[in-house]
């Protein structure tokens, strides 16, 4: 979030899903009262250098850094928060200020700050004592959410062991130092809230979000069958297709095979944010692909879809809605449909705060093509459709975009460049982007990122030396 619209989110005040913190002297102890009621409700933003009347009274940069590492920390430690809900502050600059944004979504699940629940309400944050109000929450939060349905006979072995190490290399590309990245299987799986108790059965197991994030795909297809999502291009054939992907592998897998369709289905004009390039194509459908991943209702009958036609790209998910009707960055309210889904993608660094799908694509579509604009319909069906001007073409974008910038561009080149914040092994890269091929590796990935200048080798004057590891520039 930039400064200026943070400074309008304070200029409206405290509310119920908004809550200022000094924090001038450290971490104050109320801000994981507040973190817990938050989870326990409707989520809401805590804004840590604002006093309670809005003014901004900034925290030093060192002190910041502090408290960002000590809620990090806090939020991860089961002793203290249990169930954990990992959650890290984004340091923001308002008038020469550092304040500190902590933006906590709705959890699926009731959680106990040192073993006491918490709840908000008009009057701020408050201890819930009785019993059946506990279970009143536990209730509304399982009804509502599917994802935490739990499986007794869904085993670890039942999961897909390369997507889970895949999973951790995506961890340390996004933060190197992740504390997931280094647990064990089981650990990993807790401390992602995957493996929960049954409160009805008393039964412990991994949940229908674990099965989907890392189930091998007959082990999905044979608790959810009807889970799929069909891509369809339907430019010149539009009763049946032009071309077709049918995807029923587990979320993370699905993240990236649907990328690479759309990718190659849609141009990607080049465009300069600042001084730097950036992809738009990314910016706007790896919002749009993790939303229809992530915000899907896993137990309907209904197929979530893709269609590309020649003047329209259509998203179709079922979910259970929050609103009806047409919404808007200005008009929606942030609401996750899967927080443990959602959690996980976003310490991969692959979905942005709640809500950011809405605000990203209503910037950037504007400059990938003149004259387009989308339309978001919540409903039993959330369908995202991106009105696109008919001159838009593959070919039309290519011939205006570098040929390394093309090859380079997007989600992969970032996490590369993240990867490669530490040097390593050419083999070591290709393992951890699953690539097997050696000379495809080296002919369309690694030669352009070292000729675009983005990675550069470690003993440039012995190109082929066994002991050869290349690492991210400055650029």
């Amino acid at each position: 979030m930039t400064g200026e619209l943070l400074k309008q989110l304070i200029a409206k005040g405290e509310s119920l899903q908004r809550e200022f913190k000094k924090a001038l002297d450290g971490t104050p102890d109320s801000v994981y009262e507040t973190i817990c009621a938050f989870l326990n409700r409707k989520g809401g933003d805590v804004v840590l250098g604002v006093d309670d009347d809005g003014t901004i009274v900034g925290i030093a940069p060192v002190l910041a850094e502090k408290i960002a590492a000590n809620i990090a920390s806090t939020t991860n430690n089961s002793q203290v928060f249990n169930p954990p809900y990992l959650l890290y502050p984004e340091s923001i600059e308002i008038d020469g200020k550092t304040v500190l944004l902590l933006r906590v979504p709705e959890s699926s699940r009731v959680h106990r700050l040192r073993a006491q629940v918490y709840d908000r309400g008009a009057d701020g944050d408050f201890k819930v004592l009785d019993p059946e109000r506990i279970a009143d929450l536990a209730n509304r939060k399982r009804s509502y959410y599917s994802e935490t349905k739990v499986y007794p006979y869904l085993k670890i072995e039942h999961l897909d062991q390369a997507t889970i190490e895949k999973s951790r290399m995506y961890l340390r590309a996004w933060r190197p130092d992740h504390p997931w990245a280094a647990l064990s299987t089981e650990d990993l799986l807790r401390k992602a809230g995957l493996i929960l108790q049954d409160y009805e059965s008393g039964i412990e197991g991994l949940t229908l979000a674990a099965g989907l994030l890392f189930g091998k795909e007959e082990t999905i297809q044979s608790f959810v069958p009807q889970y799929k999502t069909d891509l369809l291009v339907r430019r010149n054939n539009v009763d049946r297709y032009d071309d077709r992907l049918d995807v029923r592998v587990n979320l993370i897998e699905a993240y990236s095979e649907i990328l690479n369709f759309l990718n190659r289905q849609l141009p990607d004009p080049f465009f300069l944010e600042g001084n730097i390039r950036i992809s738009l194509r990314d910016k706007i459908f790896r919002e749009l692909v993790a939303n229809i991943l992530v915000h899907r209702e896993y137990i309907s009958r209904m197929t979530s879809r893709i269609i590309i036609y020649a003047d329209r790209i259509e998203f179709e998910n079922p979910c259970v809605p929050a609103y009806h009707g047409r919404i808007t960055p200005d008009t929606s309210i942030p609401n996750q449909k899967n927080p443990l889904i959602s959690k996980f993608f976003l310490q991969m660094g692959w979905v942005e705060e709640v809500g950011s799908g809405l605000i990203n694509v209503t910037k950037y579509l504007p400059y990938y093509a003149s004259g387009s604009w989308a339309e978001f319909i919540e409903d039993e069906v959330f369908s995202t459709i991106i009105h696109l001007t008919p001159q838009v073409t593959m070919q039309d974008t290519m011939q205006d975009t570098p040929q390394v910038t093309m090859q380079v561009a997007g989600e992969r080149a970032i996490s590369i460049v993240k990867f490669c914040s530490e040097p390593h092994s050419r083999e070591e890269i290709q393992r951890f982007l699953g690539i097997k091929n050696r000379d495809y590796f080296r002919k369309e990935i690694l030669n352009p990122l070292i000729e675009a200048g983005i990675l550069e080798s470690t003993i440039p004057d012995k190109p082929t030396s066994r002991f050869q590891k290349y690492k991210a520039t400055k650029r």
